[in-house]
């Protein structure tokens, strides 16, 4: 996580969704910053009214409002309302205040050539495990932007997951790997229990049991640091059922599917930013 100093900038969220909410409060509750501090509009009355009684922040329906009170401007809106909002931005917005972008595929150029090449602007590609604090995030910054910018960008983001810069021409792996990742994770448990089904569980102890296998084996990775393949050497016997079930999963190709897939996304990514 990161560090919990305090910072002192008004942050304002442009959409007020679950993705707000939930970035929102992953700043409060680390100590990041204070309700008094936090913003956000939207024209939907449901999802201001969510944000407000989640986080406690001022919501507007206006978002020129909002530009005028923030320091930091998050871009929490779908990719095809993102030319009204960049119309209002250009019109109100000052070099001293940073953008951040979380809209899927749309470029730093795309914000540069609205908003001008002087303009702070970092562009993030988050996951929906961001909304119950297990996010994976990769981030990269426009050519204003400062490598202070970029660290409190970190800071922010670690309040919700784990985060790293990376240039901007890797964002789109980094969508076909943890931005669509969490679906074939969930098609990956969803299997395991059809399995434990077929051998004869109730669905729900199969569906409960495949999932905590896959957190408890991906916190192995993370928290001991030691490589996929040893850990998998390290439950697999000679002659045992750990090697048979293998075998299985390498003649079904289930190695290469997995590249396959994030490979596969990767490129419809960029297709989309093109």
């Amino acid at each position: 996580m990161s560090d919990l100093k305090p910072v002192n900038e008004r942050v304002g969220f442009i959409g007020a969704g679950q993705m707000a909410i939930a970035l929102a409060k992953g700043f409060l509750q680390s100590g990041l910053i204070q309700a008094k501090q936090l913003h956000a509009s939207d024209p939907n009355d449901g999802n201001r009214g969510k944000f407000a009684e989640a986080t406690g922040g001022v919501v507007q329906a206006d978002n020129r409002t909002l530009i005028q009170n923030v320091d930091i401007i998050i871009l929490a809106v779908k990719p095809q309302y993102m030319p009204d909002v960049l119309t209002e931005l250009k019109s109100e917005i000052n070099t001293g205040q940073l953008v951040i972008s979380i809209a899927a595929g749309v470029s730093i150029h795309a914000f540069e050539k609205s908003l001008g090449t002087d303009q702070r602007i970092i562009r993030v590609m988050p996951n929906t495990p961001c909304q119950i604090g297990a996010g994976a995030s990769g981030f990269a910054r426009g050519g204003a932007a400062t490598p202070e910018d970029a660290e409190l960008t970190r800071r922010m983001l670690e309040t919700v997951g784990i985060a790293f810069e990376v240039p901007e021409i890797q964002l789109d792996a980094i969508t076909g790997l943890s931005g669509s990742g969490p679906a074939y994770v969930y098609q990956i448990i969803e299997a395991l229990s059809d399995g434990g089904v077929l051998v004869g569980l109730p669905r729900n102890t199969a569906t409960k049991l495949a999932a905590q296998t896959l957190y408890g084996a991906a916190r192995m990775v993370l928290e001991t640091g030691q490589h996929p393949g040893q850990l998998k050497d390290a439950v697999t016997s000679p002659a045992g059922t750990t090697i048979t079930g293998l075998a299985e999963l390498e003649e079904g190709q289930l190695r290469a599917t997995l590249i396959n897939a994030v490979r596969a996304a990767t490129e419809r990514s960029r297709e989309l930013s093109n």
